[in-house]
């Protein structure tokens, strides 16, 4: 079952489209289960209606004609149960609904699963026979297997071209969902970047030139000829000849018709040579996967190595040519690069969507510093089908639209309508102190890492930075930043703001945030070796820094020095131990410099029930609620299986934020936010309510923010905190602040993050 299994995913997997899919799907599960009829049926969640829109058994013409409302029949009732529907005579069951043009009149047995994709339903699969027998448990965990395991395959290939005769072609196809980048709204065009020698990411493109596209790909396999002709020449002394036949295949598959002439065949139909490439080695890996031999299956690994060779030789001789980025640009990839994004012109940059990454992935970061709308983590992105499609990027809630309907495009031109007349209400505030009605001043600071966040995070009305991230100068190098470089670095940052605060964070690195030149291999970085556990155990580079920031701020004393990952109060007692020896030793030396400030973060679970203690010890608490409530609700926030469980709204969450604020105002400790929340202007009411000291966000939603604390006094947000804290749902949580923004005159906040 296992191999069977594996073998219709990689089809489904590798199908050009969710047709293509479907059919393959209905082929293949029919023979594995050696049953009369299999079908799929899709749910169209616009209409309301299950679709027959693929059948091995039943008549042609019912495809695309069939359609059930969603609780019509025994597809409805599949679907509404969630559950098999497992039946030894289907005509006689009171829900059972009869098609004439489907001519399954014949057939009695009927077994239906339903398709479940994060928890939604995407349609039905059902296999039918003759005969008035049940199906057998074995067929039908089976059955279940294939449905759990294509749910995934269905929703990818769905997005990569959407499905003929589900909805009227003036309908979009459903938005993918990924993870909220840097907020905005973007329309544009999608250019895909991609790895040289990565076959599986290579877009599709319309070959400008069919002749020379074909000459390219035989020129390389030329060359690829040249190269394995060389190696078995090496290995003649080395290896014995059954050995060497793996070289010998190789030639084979290039001097054959088989590759070389699918691939050119592809090219005349108007593909470019690396895109026809692909789809021929994908060809030929199913092939070789479908076979029952072991030893013939595991070919199918050779024939990718080879397509692997010849795109590497394909991709070296194209000639340099400038890159073509449209007016409206957005970057998309399997993984979005800072490189990447530099390549583009700044003018023509509006938005970027990466399979992989998440808000905190430092391209997500960079976007938010230039103001460009970003969705990260969208496991269903389609990068091989969308170069040069019409793409809506939505910021806010983490959805991209493909090919968007004339309806959904002027909704979202709508909303940068909208956008930009808010914008200009918000840019009247820059200047205004952010105190609320009722006179209490709640300073507002930026979250940076870079330098090139200097400018527009002034131009913002940030009163300094809360968070300076000190890892970036470290990931973009080859290797450990020395002392006077990172003393001229952070020097720059403290001289722009001087004399308002920046308070920079000591190295963070691990989870996903890594150094090219100190891998940190672990099988769950999240809960492994990172943050202040790292500078801790090594100290040679921990001292380097913690002296590079005090020199920095000779002179200026505006700096305020954060302990990231804190976990007990022994690590604090072990990194002020290694501050004063670092401070001891530059005025040893002549150096003369008072100790800053140093506060540490709350971003697990133990630094919350120890935050007493740890305010005793240090002068200020800075709460990470990206990290705490990653880790509070056990959510991995890049893994887009579980994004949707991810919400720093939820109860525990919130009460976890109260007992920090309640403990460290024991202590007499001022407390700062400086996670995602702190930027959310709902969040921000609560925040304010709680008694937060400052907060800390990025410099586009720092207007927002001072909205909201220019327009609710502390007295009111404690209200509305008192009465969110009975809330036992994060989305009512959600539901009750925008009914307040709206409620204060607010609901630009509201649309403008829907």
């Amino acid at each position: 079952m296992l191999n069977t299994l594996r073998r219709i995913i990689q089809e489904v997997t590798t199908a050009r489209d969710l047709n293509q899919a479907l059919e393959v799907i209905v082929l293949r599960v029919k023979k594995a289960m050696a049953v009369d009829v299999c079908s799929v049926y899709m749910t169209d969640k616009v209409q309301n209606e299950n679709v027959l829109m693929a059948s091995d058994g039943l008549n042609d013409e019912a495809v695309g004609m069939v359609r059930l409302k969603r609780n019509q029949g025994l597809i409805g009732l599949v679907g509404e149960r969630e559950e098999l529907v497992n039946l030894d005579d289907a005509p006689m069951h009171p829900r059972y609904q009869y098609f004439p043009e489907s001519g399954e009149e014949r057939y009695h047995a009927f077994l239906g699963v339903p398709i479940i994709h994060h928890r939604k339903l995407q349609g039905v699969l059902v296999v039918q026979r003759h005969g008035k027998k049940h199906f057998s448990e074995d067929e039908v965990t089976f059955l279940v297997t294939i449905a759990a395991q294509l749910a995934g395959a269905i929703a990818h290939a769905e997005a990569s071209g959407g499905i003929d005769g589900l909805r009227p072609r003036s309908q979009s196809a459903a938005p993918l969902q990924g993870q909220p980048g840097a907020p905005g709204v973007a329309i544009g065009t999608a250019v895909v970047n991609f790895t040289a020698t990565n076959l599986e990411v290579i877009p599709d493109r319309v070959a400008d030139d069919v002749k020379a596209e074909v000459s390219l790909f035989k020129k390389a396999v030329k060359d690829v000829r040249k190269d394995i002709q060389s190696m078995l020449k090496r290995m003649t002394e080395v290896l014995p000849a059954e050995e060497r036949a793996l070289f010998d295949a190789y030639l084979l598959m290039l001097e054959g018709p088989g590759i070389s002439d699918e691939v050119i065949l592809r090219i005349k139909q108007g593909n470019w040579a690396a895109g026809a490439l692909r789809d021929t080695i994908a060809e030929h890996m199913r092939a070789f996967d479908a076979m029952e031999d072991d030893y013939l299956r595991e070919r199918a690994e050779d024939v990718r190595d080879l397509g692997r060779r010849i795109l590497e030789k394909l991709r070296s001789q194209e000639p340099p040519k400038p890159k073509k980025f449209p007016i409206r640009t957005i970057l998309v990839g399997e993984e979005i690069t800072a490189s990447m994004l530099a390549e583009v012109p700044v003018k023509r940059l509006a938005g970027v969507v990466s399979r992989r990454g998440s808000q905190t992935s430092h391209v997500a970061i960079l976007a938010r510093a230039m103001g460009v709308s970003a969705v990260m983590g969208v496991d269903e992105l389609p990068v091989n089908h969308i170069d040069g499609r019409s793409i809506i990027v939505d910021g806010y809630t983490g959805r991209i639209f493909i090919n968007p309907s004339s309806t959904v495009r002027g909704e979202f031109k709508h909303l940068l309508r909208e956008e930009a007349e808010l914008s200009k209400e918000l840019l009247e505030l820059r200047d205004k102190p952010a105190i609320t009605p009722d006179n209490v001043g709640i300073p507002l600071y930026i979250n940076s890492g870079l330098l090139a966040d200097v400018r527009p995070s002034l131009k913002s009305g940030a009163e300094g930075i809360g968070l300076y991230r000190t890892e970036f100068p470290f990931m973009i190098r080859d290797r450990f930043p020395g002392e006077d470089e990172q003393c001229k670095i952070y020097r720059q940052v403290l001289k722009a703001f001087s004399p308002a605060p920046v308070t920079l964070r000591t190295l963070d690195i691990g989870g996903d945030k890594m150094l090219p030149y100190f891998p940190i291999e672990e099988d769950n970085p999240f809960l492994g070796w990172r943050g202040i556990r790292v500078s801790l155990d090594h100290p040679e580079i921990f001292l380097v820094q913690l002296r590079a920031m005090l020199r920095a701020s000779v002179g200026l004393s505006n700096m305020n020095l954060l302990l990231p990952m804190i976990n007990s109060v022994a690590e604090v007692d072990d990194a002020l131990r290694l501050l004063r020896r670092a401070h001891q030793e530059l005025i040893d030396v002549g150096v003369s410099i008072n100790m800053p400030h140093v506060g540490v973060m709350i971003e697990v679970p133990s630094a919350v029930y120890q935050v007493r203690e740890l305010a005793r010890r240090v002068n200020f608490i800075s709460v990470g609620t990206n990290d705490l409530t990653q880790y509070l609700l056990a959510v991995d926030r890049n893994n887009a299986r579980v994004a949707d469980l991810y919400d720093s709204l939820h109860p525990a969450v919130l009460r976890a934020l109260q007992q920090t604020v309640d403990g460290a105002k024991d202590e007499k400790t001022p407390v700062s936010v400086c996670g995602e929340m702190a930027g959310d202007p709902a969040a921000a009411i609560l925040l304010l309510g709680m008694g937060v000291n400052s907060l800390s966000m990025s410099a586009a939603n720092l207007p927002r923010v001072k909205w909201v604390i220019r327009t609710f006094t502390r007295r009111k947000a404690r209200m509305l905190l008192k009465e969110a804290l009975t809330f036992e749902y994060a989305h009512l949580v959600r539901h009750f602040l925008n009914a307040a923004l709206e409620d204060a005159g607010l609901g630009g906040l509201v649309r403008a993050g829907r």
